[in-house]
């Protein structure tokens, strides 16, 4: 008798959290710099709200000016991600666009350290 698992028993075990990606574009226009401080502060409202799960830019090759901006949203359907991707004022101003993939998290690992004495989280 062997001890392999099958596929259904092995899959049972991975996380399985399922976020929503929404990768958004261009990363830089004439318009961006206008609107950013308003994007930033609705990033913020999302983050503090639970919603937001990362964001930031994306780089292609060795680009030193960000090709894409990616936001990883926790949301309850497809339907709900967009709600959410059209609330961002980027997109309210048409002045990028954005695709929506659902992520499913099965395995990974984050490494960081609390500071109790100033409250401040660190990530190696």
């Amino acid at each position: 008798m062997t001890d392999t698992k099958t596929e259904t028993e092995i899959t049972q075990q991975l996380l399985g959290l399922e976020l929503y990606v929404i990768e958004t574009s261009p990363a830089r226009s004439e318009y961006t710099q206008a609107v950013l401080p308003e994007h930033i502060e609705h990033q913020i409202r999302l983050e503090r709200e639970g919603i937001l799960f990362a964001s930031g830019p994306i780089y292609s090759d060795e680009s030193t000016v960000p090709s894409a901006g990616m936001i990883v949203v926790c949301a309850a359907s497809l339907k709900d991600a967009k709600r959410i991707a059209d609330s961002d004022p980027f997109h309210i101003k048409g002045i990028r666009t954005y695709t929506i993939r659902k992520w499913i998290i099965n395995e990974g690992s984050m490494d960081f350290k609390i500071l109790l004495s100033d409250q401040r989280i660190k990530f190696k």
